[in-house]
C-alpha cells in the first residue's frame, strides 16, 4: 500500500512526487512516457528554464526524485484504475498492480490535429496552438490563424498582441457577421475563406498554406484553434465530471468529485502552462499531505 500513486511524469506529476517525497510519504509515479510537448524543441514561460528542451525537465525531475527513498517510478501504461475501500488500484499493461490511499491523474490532455496534410508534419515547428507559448518567438511576422467562427475571430485578436500581420484562414464560409468582420478589419485582420489543400515547408518548417485552388499564404507561423480537449480514459473510468471544454473542474487544491483523487496539469481547469502545472502538482501533494496526517493523527 502506497500512500500516493500518481499516474502521469510530467511537471505536475514530477512536481507532486518531489513535494510528498519531501513527507516521506510512500509514492508510485507512473510514467507512459508520451508527453503532450513531445514535439516541442522549447518550453517558454517557465522562470528560471525558458527555452530549455521540454525533455530536460523530465530528465532533471527524475534525477531529483532519485534522492528521496520512498518515491518509485515505474515506466509504463496503465490499463486501468479503480476506486477500492481502501483507496485507488491500478493494473499496469504488463499486469504489475499497486494500491494508493490517494492519486493523482497528471496524465495531460491529448490535441487532435486538424486532418489537413502537412499539420502533423509542422506540429511543433511552425505550427502552434498556444500564443502564450509561441507567440514570442514569432513575433512582428506575417502569422496565419486557422479555425472557423468565433473561436478564429478570438485567436486572431489574441494573436494581435504579437503580430499585426495577420490572416484569419476559415477554411470555408466565416460564419461571421458584419460586426465581427468590422472588428476584425478595423485590427488589420484579413479573413481568408477558400479552402485549405495542405501546409507546406522548407527545411523541415512551415512556410506557407496552400489553397485548393492553387494559390499560396506566405505566412512565418500558422496558430490553429483546437476543439474540446481529450482527456485520459483513466479520468473517466475514476468518474471525475468534465467540462464542456473537456477537462476536469478542480477545486482549490486540485480536488476532484471523487473522494482522494486530484487531477493537476493540462487535465484540470487552470491555464495550460507547464510552469501551472507545476504548481498545481505541488497544490495537490500539499493537500494530500495534509489529509493523511490528518487520518493518522486522529
Amino acid at each position: 500500500m502506497r500512500d500516493v500513486i500518481i499516474v502521469g511524469g510530467g511537471p505536475a506529476g514530477l512536481s507532486a512526487a518531489l513535494i510528498l517525497g519531501r513527507c516521506r510519504r510512500r509514492v508510485l509515479l507512473i510514467d507512459a512516457g508520451h508527453p503532450r510537448n513531445a514535439v516541442t524543441p522549447r518550453m517558454h514561460g517557465f522562470l528560471g528554464r525558458d527555452g530549455r528542451a521540454p525533455g530536460d525537465l523530465r530528465e532533471e525531475g527524475r534525477r531529483e526524485l532519485a534522492a528521496y527513498g520512498t518515491v518509485e517510478i515505474w515506466d509504463g501504461r496503465v490499463a486501468d484504475a479503480v476506486r477500492a475501500p481502501d483507496g485507488f488500484r491500478v493494473v499496469m499493461d504488463d499486469q504489475r498492480r499497486a494500491t494508493g490511499r490517494r492519486m493523482i491523474l497528471a496524465t495531460g490532455l491529448r490535441t487532435d490535429l486538424p486532418a489537413i496534410e502537412g499539420f502533423s508534419e509542422f506540429w511543433g515547428h511552425g505550427v502552434h496552438h498556444c500564443p502564450y507559448c509561441d507567440g514570442y518567438e514569432n513575433r512582428d511576422r506575417p502569422l496565419a490563424v486557422y479555425g472557423p467562427g468565433d473561436a478564429g475571430k478570438g485567436l486572431a485578436l489574441e494573436l494581435t498582441a504579437w503580430s499585426r500581420d495577420l490572416t484569419l484562414c476559415t477554411d470555408g464560409p466565416s460564419g461571421l457577421g458584419a460586426p465581427e468582420r468590422d472588428r476584425l478589419a478595423r485590427h488589420g485582420i484579413r479573413i481568408e475563406e477558400r479552402a485549405v489543400a495542405r501546409l507546406e515547408g522548407e527545411d523541415g518548417r512551415f512556410a506557407r498554406i496552400r489553397l485548393r485552388d492553387g494559390d499560396a499564404l506566405a505566412c512565418g507561423a500558422l496558430f490553429f484553434t483546437t476543439g474540446p480537449c481529450i482527456p485520459s480514459r483513466l479520468v473517466e473510468r475514476l468518474g471525475c465530471d468534465l467540462s464542456h471544454k473537456g477537462t476536469v473542474p478542480t477545486g482549490d487544491y486540485e480536488e476532484t468529485n471523487v473522494p482522494g483523487l486530484y487531477v493537476a496539469g493540462d487535465a484540470s481547469r487552470r491555464v495550460q502552462l507547464a510552469i501551472v502545472a507545476a504548481a498545481e502538482g505541488a497544490m495537490a501533494a500539499f493537500a494530500i499531505n495534509t489529509e493523511l496526517l490528518r487520518e493518522d493523527t486522529r
